[in-house]
């Protein structure tokens, strides 16, 4: 059978563009051997975590190699199987995204019951996004009602969890993002308190002033450079700054990247300053996390939102989009209908 998966064909210097990646046809063997399923991918996601992952650099994950199929989330369906504990039919997901189909062993598969949740929700809302949201908030982060919470990149996979978390333990949160429509949906339908534009927002310190006159308690940021200068001018003594991402410098060239120059605030505010990888948290808060995200979504506290790519060949022009802010919660790759 002809499978058509995304290679990486070059590494950015430093903007990543189409050149990185190659649509690739092969074929694949569907004749398997004992123990082995074949997976065909229904959806895949693209996150601003594989763009480091893009950099020849010794990381918390090994980078993307050249000539090789990329990596990332995927939800599957088993259409052969020779694997007892796999049948056909059931839904699994893993981390062979960026490829149409692919044979397994069995290992590193997760079986997911989609019974009464969306397949892709798995790679969303009760996925990596949800629970990084989730651990960076609630046990990381400590929101509690009646704090203010800042969310830099409020309008992305992340941050429209966060926004929403926090708003169902009752705090005050304000959110930035970057176009309009962003601002709107986060004002009328997750439903915050306050929210901006930080493309057209001249004094972004001043705005941060104007919309959390008491400072800030808690911090989630998802872009850091100059956004999180800005916002710690506006901490509240002991207040909290939990680092998540930094996409704002993820395509500039070192000698070009948004130093921080507000660092002292720390210091005479006494700032806790955290940043996290949601890996290193997974095994021990996975459940508390279902749990309350199930509650949550029962009591109409959480929405959720999608961008969807159509399409294998869709696929890098999905990623790419990540940094031009074309998606509005999560971004998609439908590669199959079921």
């Amino acid at each position: 059978m002809i499978n058509r998966e995304i290679h990486f064909a070059q590494r950015p210097s430093p903007q990543p563009n189409d050149d990185c990646f190659k649509l690739v046809e092969s074929q694949l063997s569907e004749e398997l051997e004992e123990g082995q399923v074949l997976i065909k991918n229904l959806w895949m996601s693209v996150d601003p975590y594989m763009r480091p992952r893009m950099n020849d650099v010794k990381s918390y994950i090994p980078p993307f190699q050249l000539d090789h199929v990329l990596e990332g989330g995927a939800i599957g369906v088993v259409m052969q199987s020779k694997n007892p504990k796999l049948a056909v039919g059931t839904h699994v997901e893993s981390m062979n995204g960026w490829r149409e189909y692919f044979v397994s062993n069995g290992k590193g598969l997760g079986i997911r019951d989609t019974s009464n949740i969306a397949p892709q929700d798995y790679i969303g809302i009760l996925g990596m996004p949800g629970i990084t949201a989730y651990v960076g908030t609630k046990v990381l982060g400590e929101a509690k009602a009646g704090e203010t919470v800042y969310v830099s990149g409020a309008g992305g996979a992340v941050g429209t969890l966060v926004c929403q978390i926090a708003k169902a333990l009752g705090c005050t949160v304000v959110g930035s993002a970057g176009s309009d429509e962003k601002v709107d949906w986060l004002l009328n339908t997750a439903k915050i308190d306050a929210a901006f534009n930080y493309k057209t927002t001249d004094d972004f310190a001043g705005k941060l002033a104007e919309l959390c006159p008491k400072g800030i308690h808690l911090f989630f940021d998802n872009v850091g450079g100059s956004q999180l200068d800005g916002a710690l001018l506006n901490m509240r003594k002991n207040g909290r700054a939990i680092l998540c991402g930094t996409i704002e410098d993820y395509n500039e060239a070192p000698e070009k990247r948004h130093g921080i120059t507000n660092m002292f605030k720390v210091v005479t505010l006494g700032v806790t300053v955290k940043g996290f990888v949601v890996l290193d948290y997974m095994a021990e808060y996975h459940q508390a996390f279902i749990e309350d995200m199930a509650n949550w979504r029962a009591e109409g506290k959480i929405v959720w939102q999608e961008t969807v790519f159509e399409g294998i060949a869709k696929a890098p022009e999905a990623f790419l989009g990540l940094f031009s802010g074309a998606n509005l919660g999560k971004m998609l790759v439908k590669l199959a209908d079921s």
